[in-house]
């Protein structure tokens, strides 16, 4: 079955939503492509089932997700919840979903798949029992579900965020190992002066950490080696702070080392993309209008460039503005003057980003593991020492090394192992990830079936 569209949203998180409620506003033919059940993406995720936890519990930024919602679930779009895009030719998508596989053709695309945590290839992270900080907050979220006396190890606002969430349900939390470097709020000091113009986030993340201290939850800071223990399963973790270390036993340990965008299927769909070195990550190369290289595809929220929720709602606002103009609903003065307001919040909201980039930078160690034992690529096995075996024998990048050792050819075709890879060269070369290159990502970005490839039997359409 096909179907053709003005505008075709790859995501429902806060850009997806916004982008669809602004473009059905001004009369455009909308679909939007989901694979969660509902919408919210991973920051509103399950916003609109029935609470499974007092509101306290999540607090008031995650419930204000409800209404974005609500707003989008009522505002005339396709909505294709349980959807996934698997393939796309000249604006033609085929995705996957619960009514099979369908084509849709869309004159625009914005690309609103949102970030994913960097992965953490330190010993012992594949072990059963150790996941990803966002994995403790799904299960909060979803099904109210938590781990007692679980290990939460990294940096950034989120892991507060999930520690102090813990701390509300009365969920007993082992350890936070805090691996923020020292010196790194000497480093952000330089860009205060741009977060105060932000200070609802600054008061935010003093109120978390105090929340998180007055729990009495063990909070051990400026940790600098991690290892895992365990054989069948984590059964402890071991730390290093300085001079001190420590073990603590534990059958669960909470990872995380800040986010990066969703970057594959971007990549994929043939958009440029250039390193950040202030976020250390890949990003997709637009202009301020979320236009990126290809001239159908615009992309929006933290797909584009980690800036959080509330920008991400602005940015898919903004993408959704010059999709109306490209496509005529609007001219491009009533465009510039319908988007004014809106650049000039997401200036005051982004404002404290270069500052808590500054502050949860990841250490080095974090970011490339030395020990060669230690797995890079978890679908192929592949550790730190067969990577460098490959940079020994002269393999110049990242998407090289898959013919040596078949790294980032898994069923997450790269999703997990695709920025360790090229920190990991960038360790062994003394070469920065911008000059190694990136794994060249191919459609399909996830795994699906051949019947989904193939498409509807004889016997299926004629049903039909």
């Amino acid at each position: 079955m096909s179907a053709s569209v003005d505008l075709a949203i790859i995501g429902a998180g806060p850009a997806g939503m916004a982008a669809a409620i602004t473009a059905r506003r001004h009369g455009l033919v909308v679909a939007v492509i989901d694979e969660q059940p509902a919408p919210g993406g991973q920051i509103f995720r399950a916003v609109t089932d029935p609470a499974p936890l007092p509101a306290s519990v999540l607090g008031p930024d995650y419930h204000a997700g409800r209404t974005l919602a609500e707003r989008f679930l009522a505002c005339g779009a396709d909505y294709r919840p349980g959807s996934l895009v698997w393939q796309e030719e000249k604006g033609t998508l085929d995705l996957t979903g619960p009514d099979g596989q369908q084509s849709l053709t869309a004159k625009r695309i914005i690309v609103a798949g949102g970030a994913m945590e960097r992965p953490f290839p330190i010993p012992g992270w594949t072990l059963p029992g150790v996941m990803t900080a966002g994995a403790a907050q799904i299960l909060l979220k979803t099904a109210a579900s938590a781990a007692p006396g679980a290990v939460f190890a990294g940096s950034g606002p989120l892991i507060y965020l999930i520690v102090a969430q813990y701390a509300r349900a009365g969920v007993p939390v082992a350890a936070l190992l805090d691996t923020t470097p020292r010196g790194a709020r000497l480093k952000a000091l330089r860009h205060l002066p741009g977060a105060l113009m932000a200070p609802s986030y600054l008061r935010k993340g003093f109120s978390l950490l105090a929340e998180i201290r007055r729990a009495g939850i063990r909070v051990i800071s400026h940790v600098e080696a991690l290892r895992l223990e365990g054989e069948s399963a984590v059964r402890s973790v071991r730390w290093q702070a300085g001079a001190a270390r420590g073990e603590i036993a534990t059958g669960t340990v909470f990872l995380h080392q800040g986010v990066i965008p969703n970057v594959n299927l971007a990549m994929a769909l043939g958009c440029r993309h250039v390193f950040d070195e202030s976020q250390r990550c890949w990003r997709p190369e637009r202009d301020r209008w979320g236009r990126s290289s290809r001239n159908d595809i615009l992309i929006a929220g933290d797909a584009g460039g980690i800036l959080g929720a509330s920008c991400a709602e602005l940015t898919g606002e903004i993408a959704a503005l010059a999709t109306c103009a490209d496509l005529g609903c609007l001219s491009q003065d009533a465009a510039e003057r319908a988007a004014a307001p809106v650049f000039h919040k997401l200036r005051h909201e982004s404002a404290i980003r270069p500052f808590l980039e500054a502050l949860y930078r990841p250490a080095p160690q974090f970011l490339a593991p030395s020990d060669d034992d230690t797995l890079v690529c978890r679908c192929e096995e592949v550790t730190r020492g067969a990577v460098a075996a490959a940079v020994a024998e002269q393999c110049p990048g990242p998407n090289q090394l898959k013919a040596f050792t078949r790294a980032g050819m898994g069923p997450c075709q790269g999703r997990m192992c695709g920025h360790s890879l090229g920190e990991t060269m960038a360790a062994l070369t003394g070469r920065s990830p911008a000059e190694l290159g990136y794994l060249r990502i191919r459609m399909p970005v996830k795994p699906v079936t051949l019947g989904d490839m193939a498409g509807p039997t004889e016997e299926e359409r004629n049903a039909a």
